[in-house]
């Protein structure tokens, strides 16, 4: 989930609170919530029309708004009022804590949940993360905030502390991330030894070239790889299993042999290469029997699958790849969605099951 999505997903909650504020000021705290009551209502119906969830956070917070206004109003007392998004955001601080600090991500779980198209590797996770332990510093210096306000400030700095204010905070945490975005994507030094890859369109034709760097920074610039499936007698697929140590996927079981054309080489000479590298396999015949498009935040690729039947030859000599094993296609669709193979095995997997064990 992106910054601006996480913020969307928080802000439609303190609406009753704002409408209070504002309402108050003019017509008293009985009109304030009504309004405030009226305004999320009509909120959880709007969003169970437009997204079909019932938004359980605008619930809690008009809810808390009315219960805590209205003992205000009984025992003559705003403190219990003022207090309210205080009490609201402490709730939001635990859960920021927990899901940036600790390994149960609540709002990553939650992620899933409403954005199920969405995945995100494990560099995307590790600044998810960053983001969510900068939002907690800023939800528990505003609690503070508006706690020292209820008991020690005027109303009218109450007001602004706990509307106002809100929002030039994550103006100003967003402003800062947006532009420490902007400076990472300046261009970068291109070492001489780096591997450039070649950029192609749809159809597989080469448009031109670009360093591996620049492929993998969310460029969007289709390139081609090479994807080799290796099956036994009994159609038991061969898999490796990423090191740990591995940005992107790690300890992940993946497609057999995996990895990019460069500049200059032939798709042949590519699959001969990288299928020597990853398993030491040599002397094999392959076919191919899919190209499609694969799309990730940080890149585009065009791949080519390959299948071969040519076995006997693997050996392992290399630290990229951590062991290997045949797999049956029962142990297989045991595992899926397990979180044990690669998202784009897992794709392409479903590709063999059409075109060669259906055969």
């Amino acid at each position: 989930m992106s910054k601006s999505e996480l913020l969307k997903k928080l802000l439609p909650g303190f609406i009753p609170l704002f409408v209070f504020i504002a309402i108050d000021e003019i017509w008293g705290t009985r009109a304030g919530l009504v309004a405030a009551l009226i305004i999320g209502v009509a909120e959880m119906i709007w969003i169970w029309i437009q997204e079909k969830r019932f938004d359980k956070f605008v619930l809690f917070d008009t809810g808390l708004l009315v219960v805590l206004g209205s003992v205000s109003l009984i025992l003559d007392n705003d403190i219990f009022f003022k207090l309210k998004p205080g009490l609201v955001e402490l709730i939001l601080c635990a859960v920021l804590a927990v899901s940036a600090f600790s390994k149960l991500n609540i709002i990553g779980m939650m992620t899933q949940r409403y954005m199920k198209d969405m995945e995100l590797n494990d560099q995307q996770m590790a600044q998810f993360r960053k983001t969510m332990q900068l939002m907690f510093f800023v939800f528990l210096f505003h609690t503070v905030l508006v706690f020292y306000s209820a008991f020690y400030m005027s109303d009218g700095a109450w007001a602004f502390i706990s509307g106002g204010l809100f929002y030039i905070l994550f103006a100003v945490v967003f402003g800062y991330e947006f532009i420490k975005q902007k400076l990472s994507r300046k261009p970068l030094l291109i070492p001489e030894d780096e591997e450039w890859l070649p950029i192609v369109d749809e159809a597989g034709q080469i448009i031109g070239k670009a360093p591996r760097s620049i492929c993998h920074r969310g460029e969007k610039l289709l390139h081609p790889v090479v994807h080799l499936h290796v099956l036994n007698n009994q159609k038991h697929v061969y898999l490796q299993k990423r090191p740990l140590n591995k940005l992107v996927q790690p300890g992940k079981w993946d497609t057999a042999v995996g990895g990019h054309i460069s500049a200059g080489e032939t798709l042949e000479t590519a699959l001969k290469r990288e299928a020597w590298e990853e398993i030491g396999l040599h002397n094999f015949a392959a076919r191919l029997v899919k190209t499609y498009r694969w799309d990730s935040e940080i890149e585009s690729e065009l791949v080519y699958v390959f299948v071969s039947h040519d076995f006997k030859s693997i050996h392992l000599h290399s630290d990229e790849v951590e062991e290997g094993r045949f797999w049956t296609q029962k142990q297989i669709d045991a595992n899926l969605g397990m979180d044990i193979f690669t998202p784009n095995f897992e794709h392409e997997y479903q590709l063999l099951k059409k075109e060669i064990f259906s055969v």
